[in-house]
């Protein structure tokens, strides 16, 4: 069979699915190749949430490779998140992932123990998510995401009229506020590190491999389209080793940097005429002291849920009393992509003095006096579309799985996402959640996302929202 070699070819052509690791090393010490079931590129909490659930559905994770370029993670976007988790969605599915992830995470101890780490623990605080509405708009879009989440599933999200909100947070300012929506329970914020390394280490207990090291090239078949290799870089050799693998499936889960990768594997020669519509966008993260004081108007919250003010700035405590994190999204004509690394190493304080400053300061008066102690920038894997997942196989490369465009999301969702990805690599549908609605169907032509997910969401007698 005529086959199109896309990139750098390194290595034979592809051999037989018989031939075992042994038989396949090269003469030459640098280059390797290797036949393996599942090529998951990208070690974050998506990929190793993927891992962890495939290897734990197969009862094995033998044929698993994870290809991670940053083993430190510490470029990676989930450690420099806030590190939420909410039910406050608009979604139905989104509320349920992150159902099933808050099981997961107060379960973690227990479902990613291994017999050699010890006991894991997410630092999951349950402090709640609270939302504030100050227009008409806002208020009806908040009563119905709250009835969105009660079909979900959830009955711990709350909606609190002015005096409810100033009963249960003296601190909050609430003169221009119309009604409020609190988790009361299972929302909060947890350590992205431990969940990371948890899902790693049970992952390894399992029998997956993880590799580290940087994707260079692939190959497709030019009449499937499926890629039949890819060559790997070894971080872990001096020399820059070389393996070429010989996957049947391959799950991007590469974050901010989806697109790049189905790039490089679609190939130059064959570009996609469906690219990923994901773009790698900078958030920013300030972290300040609010020094105590007893006057009644300017009250320094014991403990402040993640709160989300209607100019769409939030905060929340972090660590010792008086420390708070903090941040907002650019403005749409100022969200521009950044492909350059080096933008991360300057948060945008321009942003914190002009629009994150006056809104904490207006929403918590005590916010007035308040010391930046430091800031950090990571990136969000941005779905322009839709902002919602993709969780699907590219129609272009059918043995390419997308877990991707999150949009801010993916560190809580991963959870769900690993399960769902792990279903579909070994049933070819879901067989729990029903994640239909985020195939990559609905950013085909045909017409407006919302047209699209119409029919889909006709049947079930509701309305698509996509934010």
């Amino acid at each position: 069979m005529l086959r199109k070699v896309i990139s750098q070819s390194i290595g034979r052509g592809a051999p037989s699915k018989s031939l075992c690791w042994r038989q396949l090393q090269s003469r030459d010490s640098s280059t390797s190749s290797r036949v393996i079931d599942t090529l998951i590129i990208g070690g974050g909490p998506v990929g190793s949430s993927t891992a962890y659930h495939l290897s734990t559905l197969r009862q094995t994770g033998s044929d698993i490779v994870v290809l991670e370029q940053d083993p430190s993670y510490q470029s990676s976007s989930a450690m420099l998140s806030a590190g939420g988790i909410r039910q406050h969605f608009s979604l139905e599915e989104n509320v349920r992932m992150s159902l099933y992830g808050l099981d997961f995470l107060r379960n973690a101890d227990s479902l990613l123990a291994t017999p050699n780490n010890p006991p894991v623990d997410v630092q999951l605080q349950e402090h709640g998510y609270l939302f504030l509405a100050s227009t008409d708009k806002g208020v009806m879009q908040m009563k119905e995401n709250n009835q969105a989440q009660k079909r979900a599933g959830c009955d711990t999200t709350v909606l609190m009229a002015p005096n409810e909100l100033k009963q249960k947070f003296p601190w909050l300012n609430v003169s221009d506020v119309l009604l409020g929506s609190f988790g009361t329970s299972g929302e909060g914020w947890f350590d992205p590190w431990a969940l990371i390394q948890g899902l790693k280490e049970k992952s390894k207990a399992n029998g997956v491999e993880y590799v580290s090291g940087l994707a260079i090239s692939a190959a497709r078949d030019a009449v499937s389209g499926k890629v039949e290799s890819v060559t790997v870089q070894d971080a872990a050799s001096r020399s820059g080793d070389l393996i070429t693998y010989y996957p049947n499936k391959i799950v991007n889960a590469t974050g901010a940097k989806a697109d790049p990768l189905m790039t490089l594997l679609a190939g130059a020669e064959t570009p996609l005429h469906h690219p990923l519509p994901i773009k790698p966008r900078k958030r920013c993260i300030f972290f300040f002291h609010c020094a105590s004081t007893d006057h009644q108007e300017f009250l320094v919250p014991e403990i402040a849920p993640l709160t989300v003010d209607s100019s769409k700035v939030y905060f929340r405590s972090e660590g010792h009393k008086g420390n708070f994190l903090c941040g907002v999204s650019p403005p749409d004509d100022e969200d521009v992509d950044c492909w350059d690394p080096d933008e991360l190493e300057f948060p945008d304080y321009d942003l914190f003095e002009g629009t994150v400053w006056p809104s904490i300061a207006h929403r918590v008066p005590a916010f007035e006096n308040i010391k930046v102690k430091s800031a950090w920038a990571g990136l969000y894997e941005y779905n322009t579309v839709d902002q919602n997942a993709i969780i699907d196989f590219h129609p272009e490369i059918p043995n390419v799985l997308l877990c991707n465009g999150f949009s801010g999301h993916g560190l809580q969702h991963s959870p769900a996402t690993g399960r769902a990805a792990a279903e579909l690599l070994d049933h070819g549908r879901f067989t729990t959640l029903d994640l239909g609605l985020f195939s990559f169907d609905r950013l085909l032509p045909g017409g407006s996302p919302e047209r699209q997910l119409w029919p889909y969401y006709a049947s079930k007698g509701v309305r698509p929202k996509l934010y």
